[in-house]
């Protein structure tokens, strides 16, 4: 039986568009092997804000930015990031167009698992699975450690003394920076508990922030650049070149694409809340889709915008603080202006980061609601009002888990956070490359056709990724040494190789059954 509760509508028109847009959402569940239990009552503005927050474009590239300049500088940064916004376009067009034909939790493994076709679905579902779960739940964890250093680094510009210092080798800094990641975290998850109805309005508070504050970069920012130290001139902007990275000049350039394309990952999370969304077959491919446009855009005009605000190259790698653009703000704008600037920024984080676990939690409930994970039963159940929550639950557990990581040691911390993105790029290159082997005809069911595109889009998106992965997993120091080596790479071969032994060892009759993949593609194969 279906949790939905009857609608109440004033006009009777639009009571009737509900229920019919109901019916069809369970329907089309029923046939992917599904019964509806999660809540029906976002539309698209919720799905939108999912990715569109979760990507959360000013906060992504304020925290990337100097990576970028590092590795090639301005020209490289914003010359990379036009190329990014393009590929990642098509890569957001491929999984919208998948997204329509398997609107479901827990979403981007069941794509890769239906995109390999009948006889390898198990296989690579079990390894997207958990590829997406670990990018996701340590994503949350690493997000509130970026909230902590924008309230750290207030305390930085009023001078106030930390006692050995602000030195990731000063087991105290660690501590207050713990301290503080944890109260963001719990934070981010508490607002996870209220109801949907509520949190359709964080929904809406957290686009709107975000708006803000691009709007006060925008205008306040720029007046105060103006008033200050000036300028960047046009020819610094988009000429200048910087090698910060100690790599060859051309592979320099390209860790570039570790700041551009990592401003862009996570536009999957529309498709996560599926379940919750009503006329889910449409409205979530199109929430993905346009929260991915919306980014590209917007974070692009905001990386061209900071570019001509930021000062010199030897005033900005002086500056010292944990979130340098605190001290930019500061020298601009005036400790005032800094201040209010960073508590815009960290409450922007704080729902940004509550949104990526309405993602996570969606995800593991599907992991668990399939049977994979130890306590599954509990994990797996829904309120009466239709939530997760203990799957939001195990989420805090995990992410503040890691967060402790931060006590023995910061590199430990760093380690671990740094694979967040990898195993949502590698899955991006992944899903269309199975679908140009094996399903390029398939998912007729889709209301996002690609048409005749459908196989350059598959080749360009799994071509782009598979750069962007290598990039990734690259060390950004040279020369490395064990201080400057980039551990990413041996936590995501584990993650890999941990997937492909729960597929091997794990009976085909506990998860991802053969027979309800099977089920899932012949509803997939009914032409709309």
């Amino acid at each position: 039986m279906s949790n939905i509760s009857v609608i109440k509508s004033n006009d009777p028109q639009a009571a009737g568009d509900d229920a019919a847009s109901f019916d069809h959402d369970e329907l089309q569940l029923q046939r992917l092997g599904y019964k509806q239990s999660l809540h029906r009552s976002w539309s698209i503005v919720e799905s939108f804000a999912a990715s569109f927050c979760a990507l959360n474009f000013i906060g992504g590239v304020r925290s990337a930015f100097f990576l970028g300049i590092e590795a090639g500088g301005p020209a490289a940064l914003w010359s990379s990031y036009l190329i990014t916004i393009i590929f990642m376009w098509i890569t957001a067009a491929v999984l919208a167009e998948i997204c329509s034909a398997l609107p479901l939790s827990g979403s981007i493994y069941i794509w890769a698992a239906e995109s390999a076709g009948p006889r390898h679905a198990r296989l690579f579902g079990f390894l997207v699975a958990w590829w997406a779960c670990t990018a996701w739940m340590t994503f949350s964890a690493s997000n509130s450690q970026t909230t902590a250093n924008y309230l750290v680094s207030i305390l930085a510009i009023y001078d106030v003394d930390i006692p050995g210092g602000i030195d990731n080798s000063n087991v105290k800094w660690r501590a207050i920076i713990w301290a503080f990641s944890e109260a963001f975290f719990i934070l981010s998850i508490a607002i996870n508990y209220l109801p949907p109805k509520w949190y359709s309005r964080i929904f809406r508070l957290a686009i709107g922030l975000i708006m803000l504050d691009f709007f006060l970069c925008v205008t306040w920012l720029p007046l105060g650049v103006s008033k200050t130290y000036g300028f960047r001139s046009a020819k610094d902007v988009f000429t200048s070149t910087y090698n910060g990275t100690g790599a060859p000049p051309i592979w320099n350039w390209m860790l570039s694409f570790l700041f551009t394309a990592g401003t862009l990952v996570g536009f999957d999370a529309s498709g996560h809340i599926a379940e919750e969304t009503k006329n889910a077959s449409i409205v979530a491919a199109r929430g993905l889709f346009s929260s991915a446009v919306a980014t590209g855009i917007l974070g692009f005009a905001t990386a061209i915008l900071f570019l001509f605000c930021t000062p010199d190259f030897e005033t900005l790698f002086a500056l010292d603080a944990p979130q340098p653009f605190v001290q930019i703000y500061a020298v601009a704008l005036g400790r005032g202006g800094a201040v209010f600037m960073s508590i815009l920024a960290m409450i922007g984080l704080v729902l940004n980061t509550s949104i990526a676990v309405v993602a996570a939690s969606r995800l593991i409930f599907a992991v668990a609601r399939d049977g994979v994970l130890p306590g599954s039963k509990w994990i797996g159940q829904v309120t009466q009002d239709g939530q997760p929550r203990n799957a939001v639950t195990v989420m805090f557990i995990f992410g503040a888990a890691i967060l402790c990581t931060i006590l023995p040691s910061q590199v430990a911390f760093t380690s671990l956070v740094s694979a967040g993105g990898i195993p949502t790029v590698a899955a991006y290159a992944l899903i269309p490359l199975l679908r140009l082997i094996f399903t390029p005809n398939s998912f007729r069911s889709t209301h996002f056709k690609l048409g005749r595109f459908r196989k350059p889009f598959y080749l360009a998106a799994s071509v782009f990724n598979t750069f962007v992965l290598a990039v990734m997993l690259s060390p950004f120091v040279f020369p490395v040494t064990k201080d400057t080596f980039n551990f990413a790479c041996v936590i995501f071969g584990s993650v890999s190789i941990f997937a492909v032994l729960c597929w091997r060892f794990m009976p085909a009759d506990q998860w991802l059954r053969n027979d309800q993949l099977g089920q899932m593609y012949d509803a997939i194969e009914i032409e709309q």
